[in-house]
């Protein structure tokens, strides 16, 4: 996949929460770090708004993302990101730098396609449970996607689907599954409506209850014919 992504980006040489607070308070930058491929990690500063705009588009976190500082262009991915708990604004940025003939492992958006036309959902009531949002894959990076599609038209009340269910683009591998069949998790389901299961489970207690009563009556008939 070609880089659609370029963020201009400055050496930074001051460092410390203190220089960062500098740099984010009377520079509108934001610091940033880029490390991997078996260099030295890079101190950088990136305009506020070039970041703000590019994380506005979901595409940008798993997109090759071209990083140019002091006349360099380096390819690199966006590893973790920091954000203000109360401010719409990117305290810091962490990226990872790539080799085009190297497995990167990265997290890539889960679309869910035919939701509404879901036979569960149509034909039953119930509602879709998403899981998981995001896939963590293996591959290449000229065989990242931007997403992954999973079409969850035939899924049935109750059905669901498993990591290792869902049909991955050329290239792919999700390293999770590795670890065995116990780490083959639930991507999304499709369950009862909450009021249904609730009545569906006090229906199933009053039977039980029922039961152990007449167990109980037959119990207390034999004991008096006993006697």
């Amino acid at each position: 996949m070609a880089a659609e992504y370029e963020l201009n980006a400055a050496l930074r040489t001051d460092k410390g929460k203190g220089a960062s607070r500098r740099l984010r308070r009377n520079a509108d930058l934001v610091p940033a770090i880029l490390y991997g491929a078996g260099k030295d990690p890079q101190p950088l500063s990136i305009p506020h708004k070039d970041l703000h705009r590019a994380c506005e588009n979901e595409a940008f976190f798993s997109h090759i993302i071209t990083i140019k500082a002091e006349g360099k262009a380096q390819q690199a991915i966006l590893k973790d990101l920091q954000r203000h708990p109360a401010k719409d604004r990117i305290l810091h940025a962490d990226f990872f730098r790539v080799k085009m003939d190297q497995a990167i492992v990265v997290e890539v958006p889960l679309h869910f396609l035919n939701e509404e036309a879901c036979i569960g959902v149509k034909q039953d009531g119930g509602i879709v449970s998403h899981t998981m949002t995001a896939l963590e894959v293996s591959c290449l990076p000229g065989d990242l996607p931007e997403y992954i599609e999973v079409d969850i038209e035939h899924l049935g009340l109750g059905d669901s689907i498993h990591m290792s269910e869902i049909v991955l683009p050329q290239g792919l591998t999700i390293p999770e599954l590795a670890h065995g069949e116990d780490h083959d998790q639930v991507v999304v389901a499709v369950h009862a409506p909450r009021r249904v299961e609730e009545i569906v489970e006090t229906v199933d207690e009053e039977a039980g209850e029922e039961s152990e009563a007449t167990d109980s009556d037959d119990s207390d008939d034999e004991s008096s014919d006993d006697e």
